[in-house]
């Protein structure tokens, strides 16, 4: 993996401080099981840590129920239609 698709894999994701912020917990099984609980979305990475999206965690944190819909930014263009 290149440095820069790790960087960018790093920014999307939280950190292990964050899901241990979130969770309460240092341990990965108990981070696992918080999670699980609480009704969060998450993958494992190969040492089995939670891995979670950083626009995920800031939807579920904001009390909004992450969604397809909600979770991406809608695509803005520039309308010249009015411009005389």
């Amino acid at each position: 993996m290149s440095k820069w698709q790790g960087d960018t894999v790093q920014a999307e994701t939280l950190s292990e401080e964050e899901v241990a912020a979130i969770t309460g917990y240092q341990k990965p099984s108990k981070q696992i099981t918080w999670l699980t609980n609480n009704g969060w979305q998450y993958a494992l990475n190969r040492a089995r840590r939670p891995i979670i999206g950083r626009v995920y965690a800031r939807l579920k944190l904001a009390g909004v129920k992450p969604s397809a819909t909600n979770a991406v930014a809608d695509t803005w263009t520039l309308d010249l239609s009015r411009v005389g």
